[in-house]
């Protein structure tokens, strides 16, 4: 009889230890939007409920966003750099198909000999890691993950598109995912809806630039009506199986975090879900637009800042985008590194 491989157990539960934000210095108004897309103030706040939006400057990069994060992460999380096993970085925007952001993140923070790949699930792209990294845990592969949701939309998108310039955003949020004594990140609820891949995507291919240098080069673009009939009706029945299957009802929940899309989608899914009046409502977007990937984790660390929540809070994740992939999770809050 050959051999049996020997199997082993992780944590039997996890939860976010430690939560950490960067956000671009420049701030851009939608007065700085509105010429080349010829639209008003007005009309921006309207179909979307920003304000204002965070552009990243070339020495702001997907690479240093994230580093600057992640130690915010670490720090709020008491743990040291050596102790993070594995680093997923969520982003669509890093423009290097190999090698990926995560291993130079984590060298550039002294992991040294740490795992790292990146995940590409456009705006879900968080939420989806978060799986991932508590799996790890969980199943003994790792001790501690660091995970990072990273965007940098300003250079990946046509600032005269009407339906996306207005819209898109960057910045950086990382939490590191451990050992806990309770259960503070509950079953994920995921999947995909493929039959709309063209409702968020990027036009045109690589490959079309490559074989004709004189057509624009590749950019996000985005069906928003499509996308607007397809979120907060779909997702409503998401959000509730991941309160299900964490086994806790919407009135326990202390906030509900959506991906911050558009204003719309979250004032209609908040009231498809009947969420009450106590739960804090993330609206990040007002003034930092939509990130993607980054969206969640600016949110979560903006009601903490703000102390609509505190750590050990109670919250609902969710996030859907490109793909169209979602993924949705209830968690309990983070606290946030002092500064």
């Amino acid at each position: 009889m050959p051999p049996q491989i020997r199997a082993i157990n992780g944590a039997a539960h996890t939860r976010i230890l430690g939560l950490g934000v960067y956000r671009p210095q420049r701030v851009v108004p939608n007065a700085d939007i509105v010429g080349a897309i010829d639209s008003s103030d007005e009309w921006i706040q309207t179909r979307s409920g920003i304000r204002n939006r965070r552009f990243a400057g070339e020495d702001e990069t997907v690479i240093s966003m994230s580093v600057a994060a992640a130690e915010q992460a670490i720090r709020s999380s008491g743990i040291e750099a050596g102790d993070v096993d594995c680093v997923i970085v969520a982003t669509s925007t890093y423009l290097y198909q190999t090698p990926a952001a995560a291993p130079q993140i984590a060298y550039q923070l002294g992991m040294r000999g740490a795992a790292g790949f990146d995940v590409s699930a456009g705006c879900a792209g968080f939420c989806h890691a978060l799986s991932l990294a508590s799996d790890m845990v969980r199943a003994g592969s790792a001790g501690h993950v660091l995970v990072v949701g990273v965007e940098k939309l300003s250079e990946n998108m046509d600032p005269t598109d009407r339906s996306t310039a207005f819209i898109f955003a960057d910045g950086a949020g990382a939490v590191i995912v451990g050992p806990s004594e309770t259960t503070g990140i509950g079953p994920v609820v995921w999947g995909s809806d493929g039959s709309q891949y063209q409702a968020i995507r990027q036009e045109p291919s690589w490959g079309e630039f490559r074989a004709d240098s004189s057509i624009p080069r590749p950019v996000v673009k985005m069906e928003g009506t499509a996308v607007f009939r397809w979120a907060p009706f779909t997702m409503a029945p998401v959000a509730r199986k991941a309160l299900e299957k964490a086994g806790v009802t919407i009135d326990d929940l202390d906030a509900f975090i959506p991906h911050q899309a558009n204003m719309r989608i979250t004032e209609t899914m908040s009231r498809s879900l009947k969420i009450p009046e106590h739960v804090a409502i993330a609206r990040d977007i007002v003034d930092s637009g939509n990130t993607s990937a980054a969206s969640v984790p600016l949110a979560m660390e903006t009601l903490l800042k703000d102390g609509e929540v505190g750590e050990g809070s109670l919250a609902l994740l969710i996030a859907f985008g490109a793909g169209l992939s979602f993924a949705a999770q209830v968690v309990t809050m983070p606290g946030l590194a002092a500064n």
